[in-house]
């Protein structure tokens, strides 16, 4: 990529986007087009196609998406469904019909079988049955995944796919309802030591920056106590909430494993990728054409049970953690196969447990840090 390209990334005001728009800049670039949904909806067909009409951006990052964690996910399946095809089909069809040279579409791991081999590897796609939870949200990436590829064999595009893990990082959604499990443990468990403290203003400060239910930092002591325990985060033998001991909740058993990613390591092997890969290189001759997206990740995993001990100690909490059984697991392992990703040259460098003190640290730091 010239560093004075158009280069549109298509939401970049989420956790991978905003990383992606960083690294960018950070290596030179200084063409990006960018626009938030208020300006552009993504869902909205003629608005896309009059924006690549108008801008005939170069290459694309398409990291916009409808993105939860298992509660969302579960509860919103239709919008999942519905809204991450509309984005997609909208802005891939429209970088073929304007002469895009590149894009890049953002997947993710849980397009794979939940019963399939591991580690992950890139065949495994379409071997078998989903995981039921975020089903939706899967075919959705799958179509995505087909769509280029579907797209570089009929018309020559240079379309490529990345699959990645679980990522976590700067501008994280950490929306109790709606967020991934490592920022919602990180938020539950900070809000954990400030009640075990009696740390009201921490709390207050918290709720201010990103209400629960509506619930603000201005709502009396009753009502946050109230909140905080539909969300399982309660003192145990302390109605009024002052250095009584703290319980979190955690939903399923504390034993699935999952890999984790810091998001500007994703960010970079993005922009490695689309510096250094092309569609063709993917497709080589002479073999069914397909199955070629990349997966991007550490290949290193950690429980749930240990990742919420992890956040534990990161913050100083000293509660107690209960595992509702009640609520689901969903897939017991998952840990993607990165043998594909080393071979064309990107390795990850931060750990779970430098990441965890990274976030600790940004989440502390920055005064929009809890924005959803």
């Amino acid at each position: 990529m010239n560093k004075q390209a158009k280069i549109y990334v298509a939401g970049h005001r989420g956790l991978v986007g905003s990383a992606i728009v960083r690294n960018l800049r950070e290596r030179g670039y200084g063409n990006l087009l960018l626009r938030s949904r208020q300006d552009l909806d993504l869902c909205d067909q003629t608005a896309v196609a009059r924006f690549f009409a108008s801008e005939r951006p170069e290459y694309v990052f398409l990291a916009a998406a409808k993105v939860g964690g298992i509660v969302a996910n579960d509860s919103y399946r239709a919008d999942f469904i519905y809204e991450n095809l509309q984005i997609q089909n909208n802005v891939i069809h429209q970088s073929y019909q304007h002469g895009v040279k590149k894009l890049m579409f953002l997947g993710s791991t849980c397009i794979y079988p939940k019963e399939a081999p591991q580690p992950l590897k890139e065949e495994y796609l379409l071997t078998g049955e989903l995981e039921y939870t975020n089903e939706p949200y899967a075919v959705a990436k799958i179509a995505g995944i087909k769509m280029c590829e579907s797209y570089n064999l009929q018309y020559g595009t240079n379309f490529i796919s990345v699959m990645p893990t679980n990522l976590y990082g700067p501008n994280d959604n950490f929306d109790l309802e709606k967020s991934h499990v490592l920022p919602a443990l990180l938020r539950k468990i900070h809000l954990g030591k400030a009640l075990e403290s009696g740390d009201w203003e921490s709390i207050r400060k918290d709720l201010d920056r990103l209400p629960i239910e509506g619930i603000g930092g201005d709502a009396d002591k009753k009502e946050i106590l109230k909140i905080l325990k539909r969300y399982g985060i309660e003192t145990v033998g302390d109605e009024g909430g002052n250095f009584g001991q703290v319980s979190i909740e955690i939903w399923g058993s504390g034993r699935p494993m999952r890999e984790f990613l810091w998001s500007e390591e994703m960010a970079d092997a993005c922009v490695f990728l689309m510096e250094h890969v092309d569609a063709p290189a993917l497709f080589p001759s002479g073999r069914i054409k397909r199955n070629m997206h990349i997966n991007i990740g550490s290949g290193e995993e950690i429980s749930i049970a240990d990742l919420a001990q992890l956040i534990r100690e990161t913050v100083g909490f000293s509660g107690v953690f209960r595992f509702n059984t009640d609520k689901p697991d969903g897939t017991m392992r998952k840990v993607t196969d990165v043998s594909r990703l080393h071979s064309l040259g990107w390795r990850h460098r931060i750990g779970i447990e430098e990441g965890v003190r990274r976030l600790y640290r940004w989440y502390l730091s920055e005064p929009n840090s809890n924005k959803g």
